[in-house]
C-alpha cells in the first residue's frame, strides 16, 4: 500500500511527504525575476510548483493592459503549452543557489535591550577594556573613548534649549602594524551597536566597476540585521583611507581617489541615502532602505605613507640660516614625526580640504618601539605567546619563552618595519618544527624556547617528564 501510495502522489502531481519537508526548508523562489521570498515578500502560488512574486504579476497585468495584442493570432502561432512541462523549469534553479529558511528563535532570545546613554560604558571604563588588548598608545585609546562616548550623548541629547551638538569624525593616522584597525575591532566587541569595518580600496565614483560609496552604509545595516533604527546609531570604520588621496597625475579622471573624497561628504556631513540591502550595488533585484547618516560616527584609519617625508619637508623649510640651523638630517630619526602632522600636510598629501573639514578629531599612533613589541607579545589577553600556549596544552606540553628569546624576536621585527604584524611571521617561522616534532614524543612534558634558538645558535631545552631540561638541536 504504501508503494502504491507513493505512486499516487507522483502520478497526481503532488509531493510525498518527504519531498514536502525537504522543499519547506527553502524559501520559494519567484519564476521570472529568480528572487527569494524573503527579498520579494509573499508568493502567489500556481500549479505545478510555479510561485510569482507580486511585483512580478502585478508587472504581467501592466503589460497585458496597455498593449493592443491579437490574442487569436497570437494562439495560433504558439507551440502547444502543454508539452511544456513548467514545472521541470521552476526546477531548473541549482541546489547550491537555493536559499535556505532562517529558523526562528524563542522571542526571548530575540529580543533587543533598549538602547540609550546608560548602556555605552563610561570613557574610563572604554579605555580601561581597550588596554587590556592594546599595548601602548595611551593618547589615542584616551581620543578614541571620549569620541564614542560624547557621540552617543549627542545622540540622545535633548535639542529643547536649541543647542544642537556637532558630530565629531575621527581621522586616526598610524604607521602600518600599530594597531588602528585591531583598536576599532576590541571597540566593536565592548560596545553594544553595529559597527561595520570596510575598507576604502574598492570604493570607486558612482556609475564605475567597483563598489559605490553608499555600500558603505549598505554594510552596517547588515551588521545591524537590516534594523535601520539600530544602523542610525552605529559607527562605520573605514580603513585605508589614504588610498583615495589625489593622484599626481591629474590628466586622467580620479574616479577612485578625489572623486571618493568628494562622494563620501554627503555621508560624513549626514544626509539621507537609499541603499542596497544584502548587496553591494543597486540593481532591479535588490531592496532599497533609506538611511540617515546624521547620527552615524566615522572613523577613519590609514598609514599616509611618505606623509613623513612631507612633515620633514615642512620643519626643514622652517630652519634658520647660520649657526643655529638645524641639520637635515635631524628628523631622520625622530620616531614621533607623525605628531607633528597639520592639515596642510594632510592637504598636501592629496586629502581636499572639504573632507578634512568633516574630520574635526586628527589623532595619530606612535610607531611601536622594541619594549613594546616585547609587551605585544606576552601581555594583551590574546597575546600571540598565549595562543602557542594553548596550541601545545592541548598536546598536555607546557610552553615557555626567555626573556633574552623575546627580546631577540622584537629585534628581528623591528628590522622588517611592519610593526606587530611581523611578530606572527616570525614566530610562524620558529614554531614550525616544534609544533612538528613535538607530537612525535609523549614523554615530552615541557619546551623552553631560548635566545640561541631564536639566533640560531642553539636549540630548544626540552624537559621531559620527570627530567630536567636538556638542550636539544632541532632538525
Amino acid at each position: 500500500m504504501s508503494d502504491d501510495k507513493e505512486y499516487l502522489d507522483t502520478t497526481t502531481g503532488s509531493d510525498t511527504p518527504k519531498e514536502k519537508e525537504q522543499k519547506d526548508q527553502f524559501e520559494k523562489v519567484c519564476f521570472m525575476c529568480r528572487r527569494p521570498e524573503s527579498k520579494a515578500g509573499k508568493m502567489i502560488d500556481l500549479p505545478n510548483n510555479i510561485h510569482i512574486c507580486t511585483d512580478c504579476m502585478q508587472r504581467s497585468f501592466d503589460t497585458m493592459n496597455n498593449t493592443n495584442i491579437n490574442y487569436e493570432e497570437l494562439m495560433k502561432n504558439m507551440p502547444n503549452i502543454s508539452m511544456i512541462d513548467l514545472n521541470s523549469l521552476q526546477n531548473q534553479i541549482p541546489q547550491r543557489q537555493k536559499v535556505k529558511k532562517k529558523q526562528e528563535q524563542p522571542k526571548e532570545k530575540t529580543a533587543q535591550k533598549v538602547f540609550d546613554i546608560k548602556s555605552i560604558p563610561a570613557p574610563h571604563r572604554i579605555k580601561a577594556s581597550l588596554d587590556e588588548y592594546v599595548i601602548g598608545q595611551e593618547y589615542a585609546k584616551k581620543v578614541m573613548s571620549v569620541g564614542v562616548y560624547n557621540h552617543y550623548k549627542r545622540v540622545f541629547a535633548d535639542i529643547t534649549d536649541d543647542v544642537e551638538i556637532e558630530k565629531s569624525n575621527m581621522l586616526m593616522i598610524g604607521p602600518t602594524g600599530s594597531g588602528k584597525t585591531y583598536m576599532v575591532k576590541t571597540l566593536a566587541r565592548l560596545l553594544d551597536v553595529p559597527l561595520a569595518i570596510t575598507d576604502a580600496t574598492s570604493l570607486t565614483e558612482a556609475g564605475y566597476i567597483g563598489d559605490d560609496i553608499e555600500s558603505v552604509v549598505s554594510k552596517l545595516l547588515a551588521a545591524a540585521d537590516n534594523d535601520v533604527e539600530r544602523a542610525e546609531h552605529g559607527i562605520i570604520f573605514i580603513d585605508e583611507i589614504d588610498k583615495i588621496a589625489k593622484k599626481k597625475n591629474t590628466n586622467q579622471r580620479d574616479v577612485s581617489g578625489e572623486a571618493v573624497q568628494q562622494g563620501m561628504l554627503k555621508l560624513l556631513e549626514g544626509s539621507e541615502v537609499e541603499v542596497p540591502v544584502g548587496a553591494n550595488s543597486k540593481n532591479a533585484m535588490v531592496p532599497l532602505a533609506t538611511v540617515n547618516t546624521k547620527n552615524i560616527l566615522f572613523i577613519c584609519g590609514g598609514a599616509f605613507p611618505d606623509l613623513e617625508e612631507i612633515i620633514k619637508e615642512r620643519l626643514n623649510k622652517t630652519a634658520s640660516i647660520g649657526f643655529q640651523a638645524d641639520l637635515k638630517d635631524k628628523y631622520d630619526h625622530d620616531n614621533k614625526i607623525l605628531e607633528k602632522v597639520t592639515v596642510d600636510d594632510l592637504k598636501k598629501f592629496g586629502m581636499i580640504p572639504e573632507f578634512l573639514g568633516r574630520m574635526p578629531i586628527i589623532f595619530t599612533l606612535s610607531g611601536l618601539d622594541r619594549d613594546m613589541l616585547v609587551e605585544i607579545l606576552k601581555e594583551p589577553k590574546n597575546a600571540i605567546l598565549k595562543q602557542y600556549q594553548k596550541l601545545l596544552a592541548l598536546d598536555e606540553v607546557k610552553l615557555e619563552f626567555e626573556d633574552g628569546a623575546l627580546e631577540a624576536i622584537a629585534d628581528m621585527a623591528m628590522e622588517k618595519h611592519t610593526g606587530a604584524r611581523a611578530l606572527r611571521a616570525i614566530l610562524e617561522e620558529y614554531m614550525l618544527d616544534i609544533m612538528y616534532e613535538i607530537p612525535k614524543d609523549d614523554n615530552i612534558g615541557e619546551v623552553i624556547i631560548t635566545k640561541d634558538y631564536i639566533t640560531h645558535t642553539g636549540g630548544p631545552k626540552i624537559l621531559l617528564r620527570g627530567q630536567e631540561p636538556a638542550q636539544i638541536e632541532m632538525k
